[in-house]
């Protein structure tokens, strides 16, 4: 007997030397089967040769988890066609996650495209697209097109197939069903039985019948043939069962009438006709619909430019935007749209960033000044050098954002996904039990009123509005934040930024405007005030801190002389010691004073007095002796208070996270208005801050924008950062502001909650729908009324219930910002609160 061998290769993260190589080989060995395991340190790659049996690969990826490091993951993005409803979403998923190698495998049924990650040399798209198919529906790779968010050629396809065949069906249906409306009608009744026999009606019913059900109806044919032949039932098997029952029933009816039961022999063309028609029409308003819940971002996409006036040769030339290169010098006219992102050489204009960044007015764009592609130049030409392209471009970047939080599941579609996976085969088996109970203990005719529940439990049944609840809102949700100069870059954000109850902001750069000010310089008795202030400045030149560059500065306009420094070192967290011109200076936080043994008591009451004035104190000492007290201040960001106010509003409890002393921080909250002040806070330890407010039953969202603020950032429950901070800063978020304003805080917070609220009603109605309408669809109310829905309003009312979702998600585009932005002229700002303490070298 021989045994099949399979051999995988995947690359192992988090290997640093030969023990990490010994012990990752150790436990790939350890796995039953295995017969050959290596490793490479250099190239970071396993290569395992194994027996082939079920199950085997996955149990290597355990091993390697259980050694303590991670294979690598890639990612895949595609399109997938035909799915209709939550249950077509479950399949799908089930199936990738079938594939040998795949971790996660995420379908989005809004969208049509599904998000897959995976192990690097143990699936490929080829494996995954296969998948799809054994699953029933039609995998393609996006297209520049489709990744872009721009409205999909195939989506366009599929309303105009759906109009095509809404519109053959009308023309045949309204005939259909008034010839058997009229019927029904006594006096009509008899004048039409007197113009032709009933049964020639009925042919007349059959041949309008036949094109609506066959050519207009076609497609739930091809698609729920589809599912039944790959064991997943889904809302087109549905339609199909249900209508073809209808039909098919009243084509024996009156082709055989004698071998139905006396009084059972109806024909029932009008309700197949209408069946397929009225979920035509829901099917075409849903098309609609869906095609507006992504409106904001296709808005988005339009703003990328097709051309560019590049210079070449001496010549300013129109070109594609895709042959304009890094470090080209473009030109942009008024009015005009700027093509990439760059920096101005020449020029000065006011440039509408409106649609990027949500800023209310025009901003001024100088020489050095940043442009940004998809940004409209208004009355001025300017000449700039292209610094991005392509993907890397702001805008390109917001796109890629929005569509993959998009595409990430919250927790509450999850479970949704998992109950429509088994939704259509309960609804067919309560439709098959509904037949036999009417059958057995109805009264007569009881094969008619069986058939009637048994095709109304089918057509009443929709999957659709549980697949379609959360991700239409997301859509339209994430949609409209981008509009604002909200970024989600998870789906998850929405649910859990709608569930904090305490929010934690950084106060330099942003509580503050992160530019501080000199505003005092107190020399110690004993001590030459410029000389001081000569040494101090020139101590400071060698760090980045803005604290540092206010002091340089203020010295600077004061005529000073700065002195070189011989030597430079940054205390973290406490301040810096420096030498230069033969003399040692340290500057810093009363505690760096406490860590040298300093006593600052002769100046300690006007440090006190200073920090009550929201101002923060540093000492410096020279030569082992303290020379002076300084004092800088920095600017309260206008739209503060009215942030914080708006917090409380919402419920919130606000704190401030400071490395300043506990004096200058509480002057500062008590100024904006803040409930809870967490001072005196080292770089290092801002992450831990946040743990202790979870360990209290918090759950946080912390906002920040410096690069010290990434750990914190990634702590909470929800990172928000400041679109002006560092780019380490906004990896580290869950959510981006693109405008230097809190505001954007205070709405993204507001927006999740309406969202989470739309998404919660969207489930309350897919659910109380189906709750409600399936027992009264199979006759529930029979005994009691004397009443049976009938299959055509039960077909109407499936439409409805996704059209509803679809609408009530939509909704959100109505939404307007719970707080005003500020206009970014600083002008007015108040220079009352004060800076983060020296005590962080790194603070920002």
């Amino acid at each position: 007997m021989t045994s099949t061998t399979e051999e995988i290769s995947f690359v192992v993260d988090g290997m640093t030397c030969g023990s990490c190589v010994a012990r990752v080989e150790k436990k790939l060995r350890q796995v039953p089967g295995v017969s050959e395991a290596q490793v490479n340190l250099a190239t970071g790659k396993a290569r395992v040769r194994f027996e082939l049996a079920q199950g085997r690969a996955s149990e290597i990826l355990a091993q390697v988890d259980k050694a303590g490091y991670a294979p690598a993951l890639s990612d895949s993005d595609f399109n997938v066609a035909g799915m209709t409803c939550g249950s077509c979403v479950a399949r799908v998923e089930k199936k990738l996650a079938k594939v040998e190698g795949v971790v996660s495998a995420s379908v989005n049924l809004t969208t049509e495209r599904a998000h897959v990650s995976y192990v690097a040399g143990m699936a490929n798209q080829d494996a995954l697209f296969a998948a799809v198919e054994k699953a029933g529906y039609q995998p393609s790779a996006l297209t520049p097109k489709s990744a872009a968010n721009e409205e999909p050629a195939d989506g366009a396809d599929e309303t105009q197939l759906l109009k095509h065949a809404l519109v053959l069906a009308v023309v045949f249906t309204v005939p259909l069903f008034a010839i058997a409306m009229l019927r029904m009608v006594p006096a009509v009744g008899i004048t039409m039985e007197r113009i032709l026999p009933l049964r020639g009606w009925l042919w007349i019913e059959l041949a309008l019948a036949v094109p609506v059900q066959f050519i207009a109806g076609r497609r739930f044919y091809r698609l729920g043939w589809g599912e039944l032949r790959h064991l997943g039932p889904g809302m087109n098997s549905l339609v199909m069962i249900g209508s073809s029952a209808a039909f098919f029933y009243s084509l024996l009816a009156l082709l055989v009438p004698g071998i139905f039961p006396t009084g059972t022999a109806h024909t029932y063309f009008d309700a197949a006709g209408m069946i397929i028609t009225l979920i035509l029409l829901g099917r075409f308003l849903e098309a609609l619909a869906k095609g507006r819940t992504s409106q904001a971002i296709r808005g988005l996409s339009k703003l990328q430019a097709k051309t560019a006036r590049v210079q070449r040769g001496g010549d300013f030339q129109d070109l594609p935007i895709d042959q304009v290169q890094v470090d080209d010098v473009i030109a942009v006219r008024p009015g005009e749209r700027i093509p990439v992102d760059g920096e101005v050489l020449s020029g000065e204009s006011y440039v509408d960033e409106a649609m990027i960044s949500g800023e209310p007015g025009p901003v001024v764009k100088r020489v050095g000044d940043r442009v940004v592609g998809g940004t409209v130049n208004q009355n001025g030409t300017l000449q700039f050098r292209t610094a991005c392209v392509g993907v890397d471009t702001v805008l390109s970047q917001i796109i890629k954002m929005v569509e993959d939080a998009q595409a990430e599941k919250p927790k509450v579609q999850e479970l949704a996904d998992r109950i429509a996976g088994v939704f259509v085969p309960v609804v067919m088996a309560l439709a098959v039990l509904s037949f036999l109970l009417w059958l057995v203990l109805g009264p007569n005719p009881a094969l008619a009123l069986a058939f009637v529940a048994s095709v109304s439990v089918l057509l009443v049944a929709c999957p659709c509005a549980m697949g379609l609840a959360t991700p239409t809102a997301i859509m339209v949700g994430t949609g409209k934040g981008a509009q604002w100069g909200v970024l989600f870059r998870r789906g998850t954000a929405m649910e859990m930024l709608a569930g904090i109850d305490a929010v934690v902001l950084d106060k330099t750069g942003t509580l503050t405007e992160g530019k501080p000010r000199l505003t005092d310089f107190h020399a110690a008795p004993g001590h030459d005030h410029d000389e001081v202030f000569r040494l101090v400045a020139g101590a400071e030149a060698g760090s980045e801190h803005p604290l540092a560059k206010a002091i340089v500065s203020a010295a600077r306009e004061q005529g000073l002389d700065v002195p070189a420094i011989d030597r430079f070192e940054a205390m973290t967290g406490l301040g810096i010691d420096a030498q230069l011109q033969d003399r040692r200076v340290q500057v810093g936080a009363e505690r760096y004073m406490r860590a040298l043994g300093i006593d600052v008591g002769a100046l300690a009451q006007n440090a006190q007095a200073l920090a009550k004035a929201a101002k923060t104190p540093i000492y410096a000492v020279i030569d082992g002796r303290l020379a002076a007290l300084i004092a800088v201040a920095d600017s309260v960001r206008p739209e503060s208070r009215a942030t914080v106010d708006a917090l409380h509003a919402l419920g919130l409890e606000v704190a401030m996270l400071t490395g300043d002393q506990r004096a200058t921080a509480e002057a500062i909250a008590a100024e904006l208005g803040i409930d809870r002040v967490l001072a005196e806070v080292m770089p290092d330890g801002k992450a831990a801050e946040i743990k202790r407010l979870q360990r209290e039953g918090k759950k946080v969202a912390f906002v920040g924008d410096g690069i010290n603020d990434a750990p914190a950032l990634a702590q909470a429950e929800v990172g928000v950062a400041i679109g002006s901070g560092t780019d380490i800063a906004i990896e580290s978020a869950d959510v981006v502001l693109m405008r230097s304003d809190l505001s954007g805080v205070v709405n993204a917070i507001a927006l999740s909650r309406r969202t989470l609220a739309t998404i919660r009603g969207n489930f309350v109605w897919a659910y109380g729908y189906n709750v409600l309408l399936i027992p009264l669809a199979a006759g529930a109310l029979f005994p009691f009324t004397g009443w049976m829905l009938n299959p055509m309003v039960a077909a109407g009312a499936m439409s409805v219930s996704s059209i509803f979702v679809l609408a009530n998600s939509l909704r959100l585009k109505r939404v307007k910002p719970a707080l005003k932005p500020v206009s970014s002229g600083r002008a007015g700002a108040s220079p009352a609160a004060a800076t983060p303490s020296r005590e962080a070298q790194l603070t920002a």
